[in-house]
């Protein structure tokens, strides 16, 4: 490390913490298909050396039943870190109060930013998508029920893809946020693939609602390849959703508002020129 102005700068290579630095110890757990003996922890050393963990040790073993052992593993990576490399998400928009947004939508929409929420497929699990939708919320912030300006529907847990492209006509929503805990067999990629796949058939290019989908195994980067527009990961905030929202539907350049109200406010508009041009004329008249 390098100093400039007095402080040091931080490494761009870097190794793993175990007991010293930059001594590259980890330690990792996994499961064998092989019963409990010395055999299973050759076999777990072997794994572990094929991984780049030289030298290795089996700090712990336990039987899984009659034909499964997990291990837990100590070693020494081989194997530096690039930080310069590191690739992530980045948030490209600002963080707004409850209030900022509730004044977004109303300037932006002119309505309620109409919200649905589910967990899709099988799985049951809502403490995710209950900790963004629910007034109660979560980490010492209120759910989207909260925000004044927002129309939260929340339909729960093993809500079918068809159910949900129902639903999302019917309420006329702008977004759609789902919640995937459940992963055996990257069950979330399928299922949330299949949903995008539902909205874009159901919707005209360029009409369908704000795709999200959240839990604590997709990858941020991969709203692209599951075909929504955001991907939102563990730690996420009501808040964070919310100015979302706001950030893609309540631009200028983004949704328009509602279509009849719009018509409304047109029709009213022509009649207060009518009336104006009609007032002119007979102030003409009366002076002629």
């Amino acid at each position: 490390m390098s100093k400039k102005n007095g402080a040091k700068e931080s490494p761009t290579i870097i190794r793993p913490y175990g007991d010293a630095t930059g001594d590259g110890r980890v330690q990792l757990s996994f499961t064998l298909p092989v019963p409990t003996d010395k055999r299973a922890e050759g076999a777990a050393l072997q794994l572990a050396a094929k991984m780049g963990l030289e030298p290795a040790m089996v700090v712990h073993s336990k039987s899984m039943g009659p034909d499964f052992t997990f291990f837990v593993v100590f070693g020494q990576a081989q194997h530096l870190i690039d930080l310069s490399k590191v690739k992530i998400v980045e948030r490209e928009f600002p963080l707004l109060s409850p209030k900022e947004v509730s004044a977004a939508v109303k300037k932006g929409l002119r309505r309620p930013l109409v919200v649905i929420g589910a967990c899709i497929g099988t799985d049951a699990h809502t403490v995710g998508i209950d900790a963004i939708l629910n007034i109660k919320g979560w980490a010492g912030e209120k759910g989207l029920e909260a925000y004044s300006e927002l129309e939260v529907h929340n339909l729960g847990a093993q809500v079918s893809v068809p159910e949900l492209v129902e639903h999302a006509h019917r309420l006329s929503a702008d977004a759609v946020l789902v919640s995937q805990v459940v992963t055996q067999r990257d069950a979330h990629i399928h299922n949330v693939t299949q949903l995008s796949a539902a909205f874009r058939e159901s919707y005209p290019t360029g009409e369908q609602p704000v795709l999200i989908a959240g839990g604590p195994r997709f990858d941020e980067a991969g709203a692209d390849a599951l075909g929504v527009d955001r991907v939102f990961v563990k730690g996420t905030t009501p808040g964070e959703v919310a100015s979302y929202l706001v950030h893609v539907l309540c631009r200028p350049t983004t949704r328009a508002p509602d279509k009849q109200k719009s018509k409304t406010a047109t029709a009213k508009n022509k009649k207060s020129k009518t009336q104006q041009t009609a007032a002119k004329r007979k102030t003409r008249k009366a002076s002629a």
